[in-house]
């Protein structure tokens, strides 16, 4: 069952308007191919808000726990979400990301690993990098730029894809790669506040 079209719609009509969601660069976001997009986590909001905003289908890493929720195990393999232990490395969640990236599909990753507390952008985890290296698809930086409030401007901004392939052949580390995801985002957020 494929509730992701349905799901769209529904957040469309309630997030567009309530948050005046205004997005930017859609047109840098490559039509096919693997796709890892990394965007600032803000909110519990952010996923569906990239899920809107986002010109292709997304598939999210979920807390394990969710999965368990009787209504939820329905819902979110339905709506492309799949598990991942937090706190620990989960090789399944590992390689069910690079299986999605290397079949043409769309990842979103939020590479800080958990919400800002302050709305600030915080460090990358090593992760990112190591999906960027590994997973054979171009990486997109995504800056979420709020606040979260009801009828105030929210800014979804897609950058230029990032080109991984020097990085790959130098043997650049995860950690480095990450960082320079980082920096594009970074960048985004200020270049568009």
């Amino acid at each position: 069952m494929n509730l992701y079209p349905l799901g769209k719609f529904l957040c469309s009509v309630a997030f567009y308007p309530l948050h005046r969601i205004k997005v930017i660069g859609k047109e840098n976001f490559p039509k096919e191919g693997g796709v890892l997009l990394c965007a600032n986590h803000i909110d519990n909001l952010d996923p569906p808000i990239v899920g809107i905003t986002c010109p292709r289908p997304v598939h999210f890493m979920a807390k394990e726990e969710l999965f368990s929720v009787p209504i939820l195990k329905t819902i979110l393999p339905s709506i492309k979400a799949y598990p991942v232990k937090r706190g620990m490395s989960d090789r399944e969640a590992f390689r069910n990301t690079l299986k999605h990236l290397k079949a043409g599909n769309v990842v979103g990753l939020f590479p800080e690993g958990t919400r800002s507390k302050t709305g600030e952008l915080g460090e990358g985890l090593a992760g990112a990098g190591f999906f960027a290296l590994k997973g054979e698809a171009v990486v997109m930086p995504c800056a979420i730029i709020g606040p979260y409030k009801p009828f105030k401007r929210l800014k979804v901004v897609y950058g230029k894809p990032i080109d991984i392939t020097p990085y790959r052949e130098n043997r650049t580390s995860s950690e480095e790669v990450t960082a320079v995801i980082m920096n594009e985002i970074r960048k985004l957020i200020e270049q568009n506040r």
